[in-house]
């Protein structure tokens, strides 16, 4: 059963995502992260200026093929296009379809108060599944 987790009130989505990512990378977890498309680019420029001392392996659909196969952290459109199972990053507003097939599945959600609106939605899709769910307040974490 898929173990989820909501991380509230992050200041700034993308930062916060590839905060994770870093430390999702460090722990040797493999990390499919879905969103749309404008997201994901500017994602992937974060991973790469996160910063001086961090170089966060990852890929973006399309790649060639056996970069793709090598990276622990693939950006993607929709978690069908990953070969990871193990970790999913959602920085979608709705449920990623297949997201059953990961071990674990992470939604980040900022402060805004439509993307607050879409993450109850998918809160309430999650518990209607009998899937328990962790709650993080980034604002009470630092």
């Amino acid at each position: 059963m898929t173990q989820v987790a909501f991380h509230f009130n992050a200041p700034d989505k993308l930062h916060y995502a590839a905060r994770l990512l870093r430390k999702a990378s460090a722990q040797g977890a493999k990390v499919a992260v879905v969103g749309l498309p404008e997201e994901l680019q500017a994602l992937d420029t974060q991973l790469w200026t996160l910063s001086p001392q961090d170089f966060i392996a990852h890929a973006a659909w399309p790649a060639q093929p056996q970069v793709w196969q090598a990276s622990p952290v693939l950006l993607c459109e929709t978690p069908a296009q990953s070969h990871h199972r193990e970790v999913l990053l959602n920085l979608g507003h709705s449920v990623p379809e297949g997201y059953g097939e990961f071990a674990r599945l992470i939604e980040v959600v900022t402060v805004d108060d439509a993307e607050r609106q879409s993450a109850r939605v998918r809160w309430k899709h999650y518990t209607e599944q009998g899937l328990n769910l962790l709650r993080h307040d980034v604002a009470v974490q630092g």
